[in-house]
Order: structure tokens, then C-alpha cells, then sequence
């Protein structure tokens, strides 16, 4: 039997994630030095996994919680929303999700009509223009400036809205570049809001691993933008808990209504187990997260030095916040970004992630929540391999 005519037009349309098929070609490679995975390396700190441990024993963990999750987690987080997001949130305004991801896909599916429009800045994470193209929406993707960080281009984004608008959808600390938007641009993106009566959709997973003098601003704190944002977070970056999925979002009532009802039907609750993980990191000591902070600035800080030995294949702008860098690949090669990246892969032995899969063709993504010496060993590889 032939499944040619029966499957969904849209999936078929939509292009195998370059990110997936780097990691399975990866498989098929010894010895690789990984910069492609965005997951930390460090392990879930211990305290967490103990308090995990605790809820299975005692029997917490066998049955669903009630859809918007464990009421003592959603209070924790309304407290951690007020403390270090400045969003004065209630309990009933928090949903626990399956990472951010299930998050923004009840979210994004709650606001999009056939043939809405949500505009989405580039590079950006290539999870998000899929979740807009299975609500049967259309990305309408806007360039950032890269020779200034990646910035926003505001005026572009302006003249990006048409009568189909419906929302605008970002990622900040943004993944792939690692760039962190001020103050005056998501003021910026709030007069847009508020002038065309649009959504704002955000990540912001990365909050806490901001560097130098930048900061980490939810857009969901200035004045008038509370009504109109869904805010969606997750514990996965914060306290390297990728394998968990657990994660969160804030909306005011009247939204987190309509996104539960996409909600359910998605996963009807998140993980009880990964819930009670989440409790016990929001709890339990902030050290790890600190930690965490300093570490990928020092690798950060390693690769960038790394990349300046090689001046002649990549051009970077230096990241301020994440734990990921988007170099431009310069040696001219007439390649694309996938096939560079699978030539590293298969003969430096250096795992990494084309531009492609971020709308930002001519780069390569690396990551570096990875220690120092696997840095080290993947730019030796590099260093040997371009000479």
C-alpha cells in the first residue's frame, strides 16, 4: 500500500530537520566532537534528582495531575515570575507544559487561524516556523541585522504586518546566534503589538544564561503587553533537565482558557514525575544555576578565542546570552551549510549544525555547554583540517 495520496499535504512540504539528521549522521562517525546538540552536558544537579526519587517512593507520581499541573509547582512559579521576570502572575494564570516546546505548539495553536500570519525574527529556532505551518499558518520570516548582533530590524518588522497578522513570535536569548534583544526593541515590537492588535508569542528559554552587560528582559513586563503575551519558559536549560520536559507558560486568564483546551488534547497533563523534578529545582538551592552561568561564559569566551585562529573560514558575532554561537562560514567553498557541515562531520570528525535549519544559510550553530576540552579537541580537528 501506497501512503503517497493520504498523507497530510503540509508534512509532506515541510523539509526533514537538518538538526535530527546531523545527530543521526553524527552516530556513524567515532570519536566526534559534539557542538551540535543544544543540551547541557553537566547533568541534572543531584538535589533534583533526589527529590524525584522521593515522589516515586512515596507513590506521587502513578496518576495525572489536574491539566494546568501540580498547584504547589504553579505557585512557585508565580513567585519566581513576580521575582525575576517582573510579571505580577496568579497561580491560575501558569499551565505546565512538556517543555517549552508543547507550550508553544498549544499556544501557537490557541492563537492561529488558516492562514494567519505570525512574523518570526531569523536565524531563529526552526521548531517555531513548523508549529506555525501545523496550525495551518504562514511564517512570515524577517532578517535580522546581523552585523550589529543580530538586532532586530525594526523597520522591517514593521512593514512585515498585513491585515493576516496575528502574532509575532521570538525567541530571546535567541537560538541559534545567542543574540539578546534590549530593552528599546521589545519596546519596540510592544508598539507594533499594541498598534495592529497583535500577540506576542515568546521564548525564552535561555533567561538566565545571559553575559556582559546584557539583560534579560520578558516583554510580557512593560506597560500594556501583559494581556497580550503568552510567555512560554522551561526548566530543561535552567537546571539541564532536557530529559525531563518540563516547562511552563504565563498568559492572563482569558488566553490560558482557550490554550487549555489545545493543551489536553496534546498531553493532557506534563510528566507528574518531571513536575515534582521541577519543585524540587525551583526549592532547592540556586547555586547550580549560577554555576551553570559561569561556565558557558568561560566556554564561550574559549570558542571565541578559538574562532580567531581561524579568521580566514569563520566570521562570528560574539553571543550574549545562551549557550549557542552562529559563525558565518567565509572560506569559499560554494557549499551550503549542509553539505560544510557533513564534510566536518565526516572527515574533521567535529559535529556541528548548518545554518539552514535556523533560516540562516552560510552559518554553522555550536554549541558550548560542552567542557572546555571537548572545545578544544573539535577547533584542533578544525585547525588541522582547514590547513
Amino acid at each position: 500500500m501506497s501512503i503517497h495520496n493520504l498523507v497530510s499535504k503540509k508534512i509532506v512540504n515541510i523539509p526533514k530537520s537538518a538538526i535530527h539528521e546531523m545527530t543521526r549522521l553524527s552516530k556513524e562517525v567515532e570519536d566526534v566532537a559534539f557542538l551540535s546538540w543544544a543540551k547541557p552536558t553537566s547533568g541534572t544537579p543531584e538535589h533534583i534528582n533526589r527529590d524525584a526519587i522521593r515522589a516515586i517512593e512515596e507513590g506521587k507520581t502513578g496518576g495525572y495531575t489536574e491539566s494546568s499541573g501540580l498547584p504547589e509547582l504553579r505557585e512557585e512559579i508565580a513567585k519566581k515570575l513576580s521575582r525575576d521576570n517582573g510579571i505580577q502572575a496568579d497561580p491560575s494564570e501558569v499551565i505546565i507544559t512538556v517543555g517549552a516546546i508543547e507550550g508553544l505548539a498549544a499556544a501557537i495553536s490557541a492563537v492561529v487561524d488558516p492562514g494567519d500570519e505570525v512574523i518570526i525574527p531569523v536565524p531563529g529556532y526552526s521548531t517555531h516556523i513548523r508549529q506555525v505551518v501545523l496550525a495551518s499558518g504562514k511564517p512570515v520570516l524577517v532578517p535580522a541585522v546581523e552585523n550589529e548582533g543580530f538586532r532586530l530590524d525594526i523597520s522591517r518588522l514593521n512593514e512585515a504586518v498585513t491585515f493576516r497578522t496575528k502574532a509575532i513570535l521570538y525567541s530571546s536569548p535567541n537560538n541559534p546566534t545567542g543574540a539578546v534583544f534590549s530593552r528599546k526593541e521589545l519596546e519596540s515590537i510592544s508598539e507594533i503589538a499594541q498598534k495592529h492588535n497583535l500577540v506576542v508569542i515568546t521564548d525564552e528559554a535561555y533567561e538566565y544564561f545571559v553575559f556582559d552587560e546584557a539583560k534579560h528582559i520578558s516583554i510580557a513586563s512593560l506597560e500594556g503587553m501583559r494581556e497580550r503575551t503568552i510567555s512560554c519558559y522551561t526548566f530543561t536549560k535552567t537546571y539541564a533537565m532536557t530529559g525531563w520536559r518540563i516547562g511552563y507558560l504565563h498568559a492572563v486568564n482569558d488566553w490560558i482558557s482557550q490554550i487549555t483546551k489545545t493543551h489536553i488534547p496534546f498531553c493532557i497533563c506534563a510528566p507528574v514525575v518531571s513536575q515534582y523534578a521541577a519543585l524540587a529545582a525551583l526549592r532547592g538551592p540556586q547555586d547550580c544555576v549560577a554555576d551553570f552561568r559561569r561556565h558557558y561564559q568561560t566556554t564561550r569566551d574559549l570558542m571565541c578565542s578559538r574562532l580567531d585562529r581561524l579568521p580566514g573560514i569563520f566570521s562570528y558575532q560574539k553571543p550574549k546570552g545562551s549557550y549557542l554561537m552562529f559563525p558565518r562560514i567565509e572560506i569559499s567553498e560554494g557549499q551550503d551549510s549542509m553539505s560544510f557541515a557533513k564534510r566536518l562531520l565526516q572527515q574533521a570528525r567535529v559535529s556541528t549544525t548548518p545554518g539552514i535549519a535556523f533560516k540562516g544559510e552560510g552559518h554553522i550553530r555550536m554549541s558550548f555547554c560542552v567542557p572546555e576540552e571537548t572545545i578544544h579537541k573539535a577547533f584542533d580537528r578544525m585547525e588541522e583540517y582547514f590547513s
